[in-house]
């Protein structure tokens, strides 16, 4: 599995018998306002089964982040051997999105950044057999209005092509579909009339609206409207969710296929692939403990957010070995679940794994129940993967409160040297930053994600070695001093 940015070209989320699950602002399945659901929520009842990343061949997370306050964004999504037309459309969505925030927040527009930011998540839905499913999660505070929105993606390996999640119901039955859908709509708080006529009129306008729709593990399929859609804003989101008995008549013979996998997995997914890659994982192994003295000598503790990722991190680790260096890694609990072996790998090193979240919103705009969500969904998955529990954590963007500290055990983690990484792909600028800014006791912030920054470790680690450094993660630095 390979984690890797995304384009450096950019200057840059019963069955009710027919009763619909749906509401005015909230969601029936979980108790909790869906207009105030944010990148950080606690997971509402999922509508589909657990996939774990990690039993995906050749996985790739692509992603990139930003770790300043001036310019917060966050996007991730999966790209998967065989189905690559799935992946150009995750990708042209979410470019377009990041190079929209950059330029109206980053780069000065839209009053600056201030209680902006910009959140792209994903979630398999469903990944066996012949079909692939994943829901892209965006929180976008970019302006007015905004917020969270969904769209599911498909890829049909049987026909080797990407699917609109219309797809999954047959051409002849949609008109059937969509008259039951309004029938469960009409009614509810907030619905706007008008609006539900006019967003089901034509065909288009039907793809562009019903963007997230998936299979519950019951079979029934759950459709999920973003805010504003049909409805006034304030209103948030709708759901309905339709039974088995009567929705499977009206699926396609892609959506019977998806619907056959999410209540039954195959063991395996096979997209008819011509080549999966297969990453290496370095199996360097500490010495035992460090026993450097930062009373006695000059330290350093560099540290990497956002990994792990595949092949970045294990080259990192092999030039981190040459110099018996040990770093902190502040991994991302989507990316520790795509690799776990990576995280493994890095315990196993002698390095330290700390907590950057699950998929790296700005926790004091979250209330505590998420912030705990988000870390503690993390630290557990660490845990999994290297049998010990993480004691740090990295705010992501720095941005730290008292309520967010009350939340956790664990402790935060900012830093003196700031790379900026993910503005600059350019190792010599990276290298030269750190090298020219470094001083006793300094913690350094790169990105493992980033070839660039991992290119940049060599020439770090030569110069600040022969300077009289001494490399070591930050609990020990702590400890020592």
């Amino acid at each position: 599995m390979r984690t890797r940015t995304l384009a450096t070209s950019l200057v840059l989320l019963s069955a009710l018998s027919l009763t619909a699950a749906c509401s005015s602002g909230s969601d029936a399945s979980s108790g909790t306002s869906s207009a105030d659901a944010r990148p950080g929520a606690a997971p509402t009842a999922s509508p589909v089964r657990s996939v774990d990343p990690s039993k995906i061949k050749g996985l790739e997370i692509v992603s990139d982040s930003s770790e300043q306050s001036s310019c917060p964004f966050a996007a991730s999504y999966p790209d998967v051997p065989g189905a690559e037309a799935m992946t150009a459309a995750m990708k042209k969505d979410v470019e377009e999105r990041l190079a929209g925030f950059r330029s109206g927040v980053c780069n000065g527009g839209s009053g600056g950044a201030e209680g902006r930011e910009l959140n792209v998540s994903h979630q398999f839905l469903v990944a066996s057999g012949d079909v692939l499913g994943v829901r892209l999660s965006t929180q976008d505070h970019s302006g007015a209005g905004s917020g969270l929105s969904t769209s599911t993606y498909w890829y049909d390996g049987k026909a080797g092509a990407s699917r609109k999640a219309l797809g999954l119901v047959a051409d002849g039955s949609q008109d059937d579909f969509i008259a039951a859908l309004k029938d469960q709509l009409k009614g509810r708080e907030g619905i706007d009339a008008a609006a539900l006529d006019t967003t089901f009129s034509d065909p288009a306008s039907r793809t562009a609206a019903l963007d997230d729709m998936a299979f519950t593990t019951s079979g029934g399929l759950r459709v999920t409207l973003d805010r504003g859609e049909v409805g006034a804003p304030a209103a948030g989101t709708y759901m309905v969710t339709f039974p088995k008995k009567m929705i499977t008549p009206w699926l396609s013979g892609f959506g019977q296929r998806v619907q056959r996998q999410t209540m039954t997995p195959d063991r395996s997914l096979d997209l008819g692939a011509e080549h999966i890659p297969t990453p290496a994982v370095p199996t360097h192994t500490a010495s035992g403990d460090d026993d450097t003295d930062c009373k006695k000598v000059t330290c350093i503790a560099l540290t990497f957010d956002d990994g792990p990722a595949a092949p970045e991190t294990a080259t990192l680790l092999t030039s981190l070995a040459q110099y018996k260096a040990r770093v902190t890694f502040f991994t991302v609990g989507q990316n520790v679940a795509a690799h776990p072996e990576l995280v493994r790998a890095e315990a196993r090193a002698g390095h330290e794994v700390g907590n950057h979240s699950w998929n790296h919103p700005d926790l004091t705009k979250l209330t505590p129940e998420q912030v705990a969500s988000q870390l503690n969904r993390t630290s557990a998955a660490i845990k999994a993967a290297t049998g010990k529990a993480p004691t740090l954590f990295r705010p992501p963007y720095g941005a730290v409160n008292a309520q967010v500290k009350a939340t956790t055990t664990l402790s935060p983690v900012l830093w003196d040297v700031d790379t900026e990484d993910w503005k600059y792909r350019d190792a010599d600028k990276v290298a030269r930053t750190v090298i020219d800014k470094a001083q006793r006791n300094s913690v350094v912030l790169m990105h493992d994600i980033h070839p660039t920054s991992v290119a940049a470790v060599p020439e770090i680690l030569r110069t600040l070695t022969a300077r009289g450094y001494h490399f070591v993660t930050v609990s020990h630095l702590r400890a020592t001093l």
